[in-house]
């Protein structure tokens, strides 16, 4: 086998462009073999086949955003970005779209705004995550109570398996144009060897599922029985099953009128009676910001200094409305402020789309402040993901705020509360000794506190290296052995992100980005990946920092 495959796209092994594929957001510092942009299909195709035969590790690429660890590894990061697919083409009267991998949530949501359309899941990354991205880790948002994830909206994609074939997947079933019904050699061996399986599986899955409102730990065994569509698998796989390459999506109109509520919460006893009327009313978000979150920022001045906090306040939500008229919207309003009142101790409303904005930028405020913070302490998202059902998160964050306590470590807590869906970011001084221990036993009490409470470690970010290890606590080795039998089925010699969803072994707090032992980089491109970390400058090419001498 040849050192390098034959592509027209670039294959790099310089120092400078393995550094600056060496992070994405997230925790880890692991610097690649090599880095490689392919340029189109059939680029892609010869580098998975030159990686088959060579048995190189690949680990697929969009904008370095997810925080869970799948997007960096010791083998050939493939940056997809600027490979070429279909242009993005919306489709107005069908309600449809169709994009490349590489496209980014922003630049759907500006053509589909066009025609008075979006994509309802609304991650907070959305200015930059690539589609094939979000499709990935079957990425959810603050509208997820309403609207579902990312899954519930992809029709079709176009799949590169291990084997160097080209694969579409469809719903119902059935191969989608352009590419004709033949079947690949992983869809035979998937249909032979794996899916009976699942399906004799079906009472063990359907109690071994957490029932939680979101769900992005593993694969979605779930959803492929309730549907029969291997795209269920491939939703969410996180590039351990192939390369998607381009989708299709279902898209929905944007509602014309909208508001928001904000309720103020004395403790969380009510929080699950509160989020149940308001989902019963059809609020598209009902947001947290726990009491961490507030005092963050009242200590950090601003113009946010002087929002709600103080004993009396355990909690704020953030609650938005959308509807077909303004007068329609005023009524829906006037039923969630008399649904929320008995169960609060105050609520402001804001009828017009500005107030709505003015109220919701608080749940924006924390993100500069963590950014800034001093060289020895950061922000790090090690329990930042947990999902739990809505009448346990009071429960959840208890037991968070205590394990942060006991090892003296920071937390600031934040998230969807109509899912259950919990944020954490976690704030170790890192030049104290010792801090890494600390951080690993958090994340060992935390995950046993969210299986107790019936939940997952991944409602909606993927599960990444770093939550691989836990998913036998939450689904049992039957269900991880199923896992595995979709991983052979699909990629027979482990090539495609090992260690992502099935664990390597190796610890989660392993090769940080933070601390002693990180791996150095060239100053120069650390200190680049520390501002797009800082200010979300996910967009970035990363061959830029690399070239940039």
């Amino acid at each position: 086998m040849s050192s390098k495959p034959r592509l027209r796209g670039l294959f790099r092994t310089d120092e400078r462009a393995r550094a600056a594929y060496a992070e994405g957001a997230g925790i880890y510092r692991i610097v690649p073999r090599a880095v490689s942009l392919p340029a189109d299909l059939d680029d892609l195709v010869q580098l998975v086949r030159w990686a088959a035969a060579g048995h190189v590790p690949l680990i697929p690429r969009g904008a370095g955003s997810g925080m869970g660890g799948g997007n960096v590894g010791e083998g050939v990061i493939v940056d997809l970005t600027r490979m070429d697919g279909p242009g993005l083409e919306v489709r107005r009267a069908e309600r449809r779209a169709r994009t490349r991998a590489g496209t980014s949530l922003g630049e759907l949501e500006a053509a589909a705004a066009q025609d008075g359309l979006r994509l309802p899941p609304d991650p907070s990354s959305w200015r930059w995550a690539t589609v094939g991205g979000v499709v990935s880790t079957n990425a959810a948002g603050a509208r997820s109570v309403r609207y579902g994830s990312v899954r519930r909206w992809v029709e079709a994609l176009t799949l590169v398996t291990a084997d160097g074939d080209v694969a579409r997947l469809a719903r119902r079933g059935e191969p989608a144009p352009p590419f004709p019904p033949a079947r690949t050699a992983a869809l035979e061996r998937f249909e032979r060897d794996t899916a009976p399986a699942i399906r004799a599986a079906g009472a063990l899955i359907g109690s071994r599922f957490p029932r939680t409102t979101k769900n992005s730990s593993g694969y979605a065994l779930d959803a492929y029985l309730a549907s029969g569509d291997a795209l269920d698998l491939v939703v969410g796989a996180e590039g351990t099953l192939g390369f998607v390459t381009d989708v299709d999506w279902r898209l929905d109109l944007v509602p014309p009128a909208r508001a928001g509520l904000r309720i103020l919460l004395h403790d969380y006893a009510t929080l699950a009676e509160l989020v149940e009327r308001l989902v019963g009313l059809g609020a598209s978000s009902v947001e947290l910001m726990d009491r961490t979150f507030l005092e963050l920022v009242a200590a950090h001045g601003g113009d946010y200094a002087a929002a709600p906090h103080g004993p009396g306040i355990e909690a704020i939500l953030l609650v938005e409305l959308e509807a077909g008229s303004p007068e329609e919207l005023r009524s829906l309003a006037e039923s969630a402020v008399a649904a929320a009142r008995p169960l609060s101790f105050e609520v402001d409303a804001a009828l017009s789309r500005d107030g709505a904005d003015r109220l919701w930028r608080l749940r924006h405020a924390a993100s500069p402040i963590l950014a800034g913070l001093p060289p020895d302490r950061r922000s790090l998202q090690v329990i930042e993901d947990g999902c739990v059902p809505v009448a346990r998160v009071g429960e959840y964050v208890a037991a968070v705020r205590r394990a942060a306590a006991a090892r003296r470590l920071a937390v600031v807590i934040f998230g969807h509360a109509g899912d259950g869906n919990v944020h954490v970011n976690l704030l170790p001084e890192v030049g104290r000794a010792g801090w890494e221990a600390e951080v690993a036993a958090l994340l060992e009490e935390v995950t046993d506190a969210v299986v107790g409470l019936g939940g997952v470690p991944s409602g909606e970010h993927g599960t990444g290296r770093l939550r691989a290890g836990f998913l036998e606590r939450v689904y049992g080795p039957e269900i991880v052995d199923l896992f595995r039998r979709i991983k052979t089925s699909f990629d027979p010699l482990g090539i495609l992100n090992p260690g992502i969803i099935l664990p390597s072994g190796e610890a989660p707090i392993a090769r940080l980005k933070a601390g002693a032992g990180a791996v150095p980089l060239p100053p120069d491109i650390a200190a680049a990946l520390r501002d797009i970390e800082r200010g979300g400058g996910y967009a970035r090419p990363r061959l830029e920092i690399a070239d940039d001498q």
